[in-house]
């Protein structure tokens, strides 16, 4: 069977490629031929990784509605925890496709859950800005603000990357290029993970969440730690130009 990048695969007997995660054996994270896309959600550690991330939404959206609910302001982040859900499903569905055909499937997938995440995002910064305006208050008032601002110019950066790979391949001179250029987009992705983690753990120090909301450091750290155990082993060496396939 030859790979999305032209180069010969050698599939053994049970079905299962010979890529290797970043932690853990070959075949541990990789999606067999005749499994369900749905299945990567939860595939090897990527349960792990759904219970940080459900937790963290139960954190966010529990203390938001046992408060009095401000129309500028309580659907930031409520906005945005939903957000950081979707963009962790569309790294999960993604990362243990393997055959050129589970390949192209989960880019669909994982393209439209980012598109969504894209725009609940947005709708969240753009909620926040509002409520800036309208209370005349700082922009930039605490890490939490400076982080936001930087965490979204890089995701605006890395969504368009990774749309015009996709979807507008000439743009980089044509399709094998755009290929080249996908190792470089999936190590950026998951650096900008962790930022996006960083932002949610300096929410808890805001005035907002110490006077109002109440939701603990620690808790959301764990939720963020059970996340990262959970995703960045599944990390393909392959896909990142780290290991050549067999």
């Amino acid at each position: 069977m030859a790979s999305a990048t032209g180069i010969p695969q050698r599939v053994p007997e049970n079905g299962l490629p010979e890529t290797e995660p970043l932690l853990g054996r070959p075949g541990d994270a990789a999606q067999k031929v005749d499994s369900p896309l749905v299945g990567n959600l939860w595939l090897g550690t990527g349960w792990i990784a759904q219970a940080g991330i459900i937790l963290f939404l139960a954190l966010t959206w529990s203390a938001v509605f046992l408060n009095p609910l401000l129309p500028f302001f309580s659907p930031h982040p409520l906005l945005q925890s939903l957000g950081l859900f979707t963009l962790t499903q569309a790294i999960l569905v993604l990362q243990p496709t393997w055959t050129p055909e589970n390949k192209v499937v989960g880019a669909r997938v994982h393209a439209s859950l980012n598109l969504l995440s894209f725009l609940i995002f947005t709708a969240g910064v753009i909620i926040i800005e509002v409520n800036k305006i309208k209370s005349h208050g700082l922009h930039f008032h605490s890490a939490h603000g400076y982080l936001g601002v930087i965490t979204a110019a890089l995701l605006l950066v890395q969504y368009l990357f990774g749309f015009l790979m996709w979807g507008v391949p000439a743009v980089f001179g044509g399709l094998d290029n755009a290929k080249a250029l996908w190792k470089y987009h999936r190590l950026s992705g998951y650096v900008l993970y962790l930022l996006l983690l960083a932002t949610v753990l300096s929410s808890t120090q805001t005035d907002y969440n110490r006077n109002v909301l109440g939701i603990k450091f620690w808790s959301v750290l764990v939720a963020a730690a059970l996340v990262v155990a959970g995703l960045y082993p599944r990390i393909s060496l392959t896909k990142l130009g780290l290991r050549r396939s067999g």
